[in-house]
């Protein structure tokens, strides 16, 4: 049996919804034939832990270095201040990566992988490569475009893309070109285009179980236009994620847009709905009383109220995560406004709106206008929507699998 190590990058829940997408994958072709390990740390490490109650002693809490948050995102200044010195109740960012690196060195000995799968590790490529040891690294960004006012970032950039070129194979959890929502994060050199491989985007690949509608799913039903605003992130990132939504309602040419908020947190107390004559009403109540409504806050969306959503609104205002992309766009065909948070994001929906599939936005007044213009030109929106969804790769777990049996059985 070959032993497989699995390493997941603890910044944000899209490194470890990838890895788990994918060990679906793994136990369903390979599972007999492999025995699978996982590291990571903080709430991820977690989340592994829930997920295999009866695997714990093969999942391994090693601290991986990770930013500091600040109020849009990792904070620059306050990571940069850790390097040396302790700061928010952690160490200095310096032994953090000693530490992580030794421990890392010490896993690999232990445990004699056969082979490794990075998702955000790049320190687990080069421990990979100084053992011969084959390595895949699953990335939506290599050398991401910087904006002129992070040029200063450009250092961590090349030292990061120095150790992902480190790997056997890289796997780029996307579609292949002309049709990559990550394209402007990746610039790979001519030198590495043979490790490289598209393999389409991670889903889930879950059959949604049909269940009675909800109260949430008979209130929206047979409603026209509403937009669909996605909260996503860390605590920081849905914080100022929510004030931006805020800022954009308050213009006066907004009042009749209608609009679901997702706030991605599971406390029922958000639940609530704003009828148009200006009263607050439980869901339920909303639903009984046949309340003509103008907004929909709503705490957590089940899998199957989720879907209901997204087939039945007519755009969606999101972050630019690449996951969530993925989905509204190629999944479901419909047009985004993208509110970056980080670079990462920018390029994204900056692809995204130069493919006339979105529109990027970066004030309130921009997204106002952003809405305008999708509710004016949706037919336009419509048109390279369907175009960009028959080509959208929903493969990436299947054809990662089946890199891992080849590399496996060299």
């Amino acid at each position: 049996m070959k032993k497989i190590g699995g390493f997941i990058y603890p910044w944000g829940n899209g490194h470890f919804t990838r890895m788990m997408n994918l060990d679906k994958s793994i136990q369903d072709v390979i599972k007999d034939d492999v025995e699978m390990h996982y590291t990571s740390s903080g709430e991820i490490y977690q989340k592994l832990l829930e997920r295999f109650p009866q695997k714990k002693d093969k999942i391994h809490n090693i601290e991986m270095p990770t930013p500091i948050d600040g109020k849009k995102g990792p904070s620059i200044a306050l990571s940069l201040l850790n390097f040396l010195l302790p700061l928010s109740g952690r160490p200095p960012l310096l032994s953090v990566v000693t530490n992580y690196l030794r421990d890392e060195g010490k896993l690999y000995n232990n445990q004699k992988f056969d082979l490794v799968i990075n998702d955000g590790d790049v320190g687990s490529n080069a421990i990979a490569q100084r053992r011969n040891i084959k390595c895949i690294f699953i990335t939506n960004q290599f050398r991401p475009k910087l904006w002129a006012s992070r040029f200063y970032l450009y250092p961590g950039v090349i030292y990061v893309s120095k150790n992902i070129e480190k790997a056997t194979k890289i796997v780029v959890a996307d579609s292949p070109p002309p049709y990559t929502i990550c394209e402007y994060n990746l610039n790979f050199p001519d030198k590495l285009k043979e490790k490289v491989v598209y393999v389409g985007h991670f889903s889930n690949g879950n059959t949604i179980q049909s269940k009675p509608k909800s109260d949430m799913e008979k209130l929206i039903e047979n409603v026209d236009g509403f937009g669909y605003w996605m909260i996503t992130g860390n605590k920081s990132t849905k914080k100022i994620t929510l004030e931006n939504y805020e800022k954009t309602f308050q213009n006066p040419e907004m009042p009749n847009e209608r609009r679901i908020i997702s706030h991605a947190t599971n406390d029922p107390a958000l639940d609530k709905v704003l009828g148009k004559d200006g009263k607050i009403y439980s869901i339920s109540e909303a639903l009984e009383r046949k309340i003509d409504w103008i907004r929909i806050d709503i705490g957590f969306l089940s899998e199957q109220e989720k879907n209901t959503v997204l087939n039945s609104c007519k755009y969606a205002v999101i972050n630019g995560s690449h996951t969530a992309m993925g989905e509204i766009l190629g999944g479901k065909a419909k047009p985004i406004i993208g509110i970056p948070v980080y670079d990462e994001h920018t390029n994204q929906i900056k692809w995204a709106q130069d493919k006339n599939l979105g529109i990027l936005s970066t004030t309130a007044k921009q997204t106002v206008k952003a809405v305008q213009q999708i509710n004016l030109n949706y037919n336009k929106y419509q048109e390279n929507l369907l175009e960009f969804s028959r080509n959208y790769s929903t493969g990436g777990t299947k054809n990662t699998v089946n890199i891992i049996s080849e590399i496996l059985e060299d």
